[in-house]
């Protein structure tokens, strides 16, 4: 175990000197936090809903006026009506381009005789989908309780027809219509958009998060390129001339990866916090034991890579794809809520998702229970590329056939 660690401790001596390389993975990942958190604020925060201004006009219909008036016209923000003289004067509103939409309601639309027309703006069909979503939800509402209210006065009309005196049509009738009212004019919120933890997560939560699992992969290439490098300065056949056996040699290169992304991802995360205002979540242990985990199968990863690359240049092209290739699936380029089905089950197999993945859920409010299944698998992919590298160097010509 000694050697191992004098092994990492010799690795790690060496990482720090090339400045340069080490600077680079402190300072990409938090200007790319920088820039990719405020330039998307407002796009993955979604503070307000955009206004939408619809255009109306309406012929004397009753249903029509108790839609614009009490339905659309209601205290909403995102929500501003017009209601224009002539439907001509609608249609110059809609070809100028001074309302977002624009409805023409016609006589007997309400005895669904003749159907409303949405005008669509060209570049804003959105919003005429989203008027027509409210008219026919209205509408439907509106038709639905009126037919119910008609069979069931007709029922009762029938009923009274028999001289039943415990029957009377016009006191169910207008408590019925009383009813109805009250449910109408009654404003209540239905609906509330929340999220799964305590809090939701900002657009630089999120980028921290992505950044620092993309950029801790590096460190598996850079493990990669050591031990070709090592090979080539006969580094590792001095090592082979003394007492040290191979898997001892490899340990060592592994806890200096490790030492090394745990390190970054220490610095990375105190460097958001204090300069970009980034909250970690709560529980600062969290964070770190999903760091060191992660870093665990990163540093599995740089066995990997040297195991199945034929030297430094191999190691870093492919490794570099790599990265790419995983931080683009992962979710560290675009959030994975934007990629089809088919992506995002990809994803579950991903370290840096499954890391990204934790991290902002610890940001979120997470408990232990919900990070355990994401450490066990960082800890399996780790484990298992650890196993299946030194399999292949034992038999290589890195190991000197020992």
């Amino acid at each position: 175990m000694k050697k191992m660690v004098l092994i990492a401790q010799k690795d790690i001596a060496i990482q720090l000197k090339d400045r340069k390389a080490f600077l680079l993975l402190l300072l990409m990942p938090f200007l790319l936090t920088a820039i990719l958190g405020f330039a998307l604020k407002g796009v993955m925060e979604g503070e307000s809903l955009p206004a939408t201004v619809i255009g109306v006009y309406m012929e004397e219909d009753p249903l029509a006026r108790e839609f614009v008036e009490n339905y659309l016209q209601q205290d909403l923000t995102m929500l501003t009506v017009k209601v224009a003289a002539t439907d001509v004067e609608l249609k110059d509103w809609v070809n100028q381009d001074e309302v977002d939409v624009g409805i023409i309601l016609p006589k007997e639309w309400g005895e669904q005789k003749t159907p409303a027309a949405i005008l669509a703006v060209s570049g804003k069909e959105s919003s005429a989908l989203f008027t027509q979503q409210l008219t026919d939800s209205f509408a439907q509402t509106a038709w639905t309780m009126s037919n119910s209210t008609e069979k069931i006065m007709t029922n009762l009309a029938v009923a009274a027809s028999y001289q039943d005196p415990a029957i009377q049509p016009g006191k169910v009738q207008a408590e019925l219509l009383n009813g109805m009212k009250e449910v109408v004019e009654r404003k209540g919120q239905y609906v509330e958009v929340a999220s799964i933890g305590e809090r939701e997560v900002s657009s630089m939560q999120y980028y921290a998060a992505a950044m620092a699992a993309m950029f801790l992969l590096f460190n598996a290439v850079r493990g990669g390129k050591s031990l070709h490098q090592e090979q080539h300065s006969a580094t590792l056949d001095r090592l082979r001339m003394t007492p040290t056996r191979v898997d001892f040699i490899l340990g060592g290169k592994f806890l200096g990866t490790w030492g090394l992304a745990f390190g970054q991802f220490i610095v990375f995360m105190a460097a958001t916090h204090f300069f970009l205002g980034v909250d970690w979540g709560e529980s600062a242990v969290q964070t770190l034991f999903i760091g060191l985990v992660y870093s665990f199968a990163v540093s599995g990863l740089a066995i990997l890579i040297a195991a199945f690359s034929a030297n430094e240049k191999t190691a870093d092209t492919a490794g570099g794809i790599m990265v790419q290739v995983l931080a683009l699936l992962g979710g560290s380029m675009l959030p994975l809520s934007a990629f089809p089905e088919v992506m995002r089950k990809v994803a579950l197999v991903l370290p840096n998702s499954w890391a990204l993945n934790s991290f902002t859920s610890i940001m979120n409010g997470a408990t232990w229970a919900s990070l355990g299944a994401a450490a066990l698998v960082l800890l399996a992919i780790g484990a298992a590329s650890i196993v299946i590298g030194s399999a292949r160097m034992r038999v290589s010509a890195l190991s000197g056939g020992k």
